[in-house]
């Protein structure tokens, strides 16, 4: 069946009626979107009795997803077809997994495996565009490896022979020459690597910017704590330092100190005093 859904993807401009790329995205968005009941059907169908037809029907709508998805990653420099092109793949996968029992829409299961795709392709080709991105940069990528006559870095005299032969800048030729030495390395690493290459693969130097679930239950249950100890200290405040407090810090707009001592008949000085004098009680609570 992963032959069948595959062949579904090389399709889809024919399915579609087109092989331009804006075509394309305007057909993928003019399918309507299916109901849940109706999606619910095709992925029983597509389960129970492996009916491509059905995997079919749920990939289209879902077309214009990957679009949006895929644009997403459009400055890594490659060219968007080919993006919506892993993207799709990644639909298929997650249309052939999707569980109609789990009680959650494709749509929210899929983003998941085109993410993964597209992660994949722009991980393998990324390095090979960056080389030279430009017209002139791979003209001047081609050039540089003609000049160079040893291995190693140029030297000084070497890069503004090279510079005035090929009439750039020296730091054209220092760039180019720096992306020529840098060499690729596996983001990840295999089975057969030993423990300290492992440890050292791109993948497990990343920081995580989403914290881990005890991290976040932890901090949704301090920040509870907090709410509640604050709600307590000042409620143990007398009325006038609780007014002056939740105004001056609770309330939007937010009062200033000599409107609260205009209003008290004071000094904004007492003010300041008396929300001070607030502050160490909550402090103290805390």
């Amino acid at each position: 069946m992963s032959t069948e859904l595959v062949n579904i993807n090389q399709k889809l401009p024919v399915l579609l009626g087109t092989s331009n790329l804006d075509a394309y995205i305007h057909a993928a968005r003019s399918i309507p979107i299916l109901t849940l009941e109706e999606e619910y059907q095709l992925a029983t169908d597509l389960q129970e009795t492996g009916n491509i037809a059905s995997a079919q029907k749920l990939v289209l709508p879902h077309l214009r997803f990957v679009i949006k998805v895929a644009n997403n990653y459009s400055g890594y420099g490659l060219a968007i077809a080919d993006l919506i092109q892993e993207g799709n793949i990644g639909l298929m996968k997650a249309v052939k997994r999707f569980n109609p029992e789990v009680g959650v829409r494709l749509v929210s299961f899929a983003v998941h495996w085109i993410k993964a795709e597209i992660h994949e392709y722009i991980l393998k080709n990324w390095r090979i565009v960056k080389i030279a991105t430009t017209k002139a940069q791979r003209k001047l990528f081609f050039k540089l490896r003609s000049q160079k006559t040893r291995l190693g870095w140029f030297k000084a005299e070497e890069i503004t022979h090279v510079a005035e032969t090929l009439g750039v800048t020296r730091e054209n030729v220092m760039e180019m020459e720096n992306r020529l030495n840098n060499h690729d390395i596996g983001f990840n690493m295999s089975s057969d690597d030993d423990d300290d290459s492992a440890y050292l693969a791109p993948e497990n130097t990343l920081v995580s910017n989403t914290p881990s679930p005890e991290l976040l239950l932890e901090s949704t249950d301090s920040e509870k704590h907090n709410t509640q100890l604050l709600s307590e200290a000042i409620g143990k405040l007398d009325g006038r330092s609780k007014s002056i407090v939740s105004r001056r810090w609770l309330s939007e707009p937010k009062a200033t100190l000599q409107e609260l001592a205009d209003e008290y008949g004071v000094s904004a000085e007492r003010i300041r005093q008396i929300e001070s004098n607030a502050f160490k009680s909550i402090k103290t609570h805390f």
